[in-house]
């Protein structure tokens, strides 16, 4: 039977895949609250659970031992929490074994061509499609800070990409990871997802997927398995998101605290994997940038989500909404699954920065948009940074 140890967080949000302008600071309600201290295993092996997270849990009529068994998979919209404060994640051990992880989908759908007029502000015209580049093995050697997330939605097992970045408040030793708004919560017609989870460096040596059939949890997850313990993406992606991005994408990122799947943490994730990125909020405008490097996993035809891809390209500007900031585009014929990879530019130092991640993508799969990372995302991080800062 699988272990399970308890992590319950609260969150406030900014968006993903959707289009609203609103400021994302830490909201009155969420302000003081402090994460609940972890389980722990009692001389029995039972696990014991402190009583601040017990009490938390039975207000969201979470039963450990059900949840363990199964009761996770449970959807029904009365009980699928959804507000910024209601997020938990119980850690579930082995949950996520190499076949989950290798059939797990892409939640995002692409956006159809009409919907996109660019009428409402300024919008340079569509990008040629660039062809989508495989990372040599070991993807450890090229992108260590790339690896994707997992989770678990009421279509089933979803996946993501994500990418660890630097925290000011833990130099040399972040535990902190970006990614898409709409890789941990549904939108407005849905509530968190559940079982959310990084693996860096994913499928590191490049194995064929006919290989991973047999591959063990080691190889396929070199640098282990990390839960999230704490998630914000924005109020307003909770509020309009939707799968093909709703009334939010301008503001379609997320922050990921995460631990390890067993045990203490003797190093943090960027201990772990050797590298992170530091994220760039002051992120330049269009025209200044020379290029853009997007990285993830696509899962969608005629990827299958078990590789890691790369576009580098010259941005040009997607505008939705004359009121809303203007993204990022590029050419990259990289698919759902990509979302949440981070886009690296060069930063003011010369040196390569997270400026936006994968966000939204047309059928066609030619192009793909991000948010152009300002006070908004700012705002967000910090507050996950200062919520970990005396740990």
């Amino acid at each position: 039977m699988r272990s399970i140890r308890p992590l319950l967080t609260a969150a406030s949000a900014v968006a993903a895949l959707t289009l609203t302008v609103t400021s994302c600071g830490p909201s009155e309600e969420n302000a003081g609250d402090k994460p609940s201290a972890p389980a722990s295993l009692d001389p029995a092996g039972k696990i014991k659970i402190p009583e601040d997270l017990k009490d938390r849990l039975k207000e969201h009529g979470i039963d450990l031992d059900k949840w363990r068994d199964g009761e996770w998979k449970n959807w029904d919209r009365k009980t699928w929490l959804r507000e910024a404060k209601d997020f938990v994640n119980p850690i579930i051990e082995d949950l996520w074994n190499p076949d989950r992880m290798r059939e797990a989908e892409r939640p995002d759908k692409p956006v159809e061509e009409e919907d996109i007029s660019g009428d409402e502000g300024v919008t340079d015209p569509t990008p040629d499609p660039v062809r989508a580049k495989a990372v040599d093995a070991k993807y450890h050697d090229n992108a260590p800070e790339s690896g994707k997330v997992f989770f678990d939605g009421p279509e089933g097992s979803m996946v993501c990409s994500a990418t660890v970045v630097k925290d000011p408040a833990h130099p040399g030793e972040s535990n902190l990871v970006w990614t898409a708004g709409h890789c941990v919560h549904k939108g407005k017609k849905g509530g968190w997802y559940r079982n959310i989870a990084f693996v860096p460096s994913y499928n590191d040596s490049a194995l064929a997927t006919s290989d991973l059939e047999k591959a063990t949890r080691e190889q396929i997850a070199p640098y282990g398995v990390w839960w999230a313990e704490w998630v914000k993406t924005s109020d307003q992606w909770i509020a309009e998101g939707a799968s093909t991005g709703g009334a939010g994408a301008p503001y379609d990122f997320a922050v990921i605290k995460v631990t390890p799947e067993k045990g203490s943490p003797a190093k943090s994730l960027e201990e772990t994997v050797g590298s992170a990125l530091p994220v760039e909020f002051n992120a330049p405008a269009v025209p200044k940038v020379a290029s853009l490097t997007a990285t993830g996993y696509p899962a969608a035809a005629p990827f299958d989500g078990q590789k890691m891809f790369q576009c580098r390209d010259k941005p040009g500007r997607l505008s939705l909404k004359a009121d809303q900031p203007t993204m990022y585009r590029i050419g990259c014929t990289m698919t759902g699954g990509s979302s949440g990879g981070g886009w690296v530019a060069e930063g003011g130092d010369g040196k390569p920065a997270l400026v936006s991640n994968t966000s939204i993508g047309p059928s066609t799969a030619g192009w793909l948009a991000g948010p152009r990372l300002g006070p908004e995302a700012k705002g967000i991080f910090d507050e996950v940074s200062k919520k970990y800062a005396g740990r």
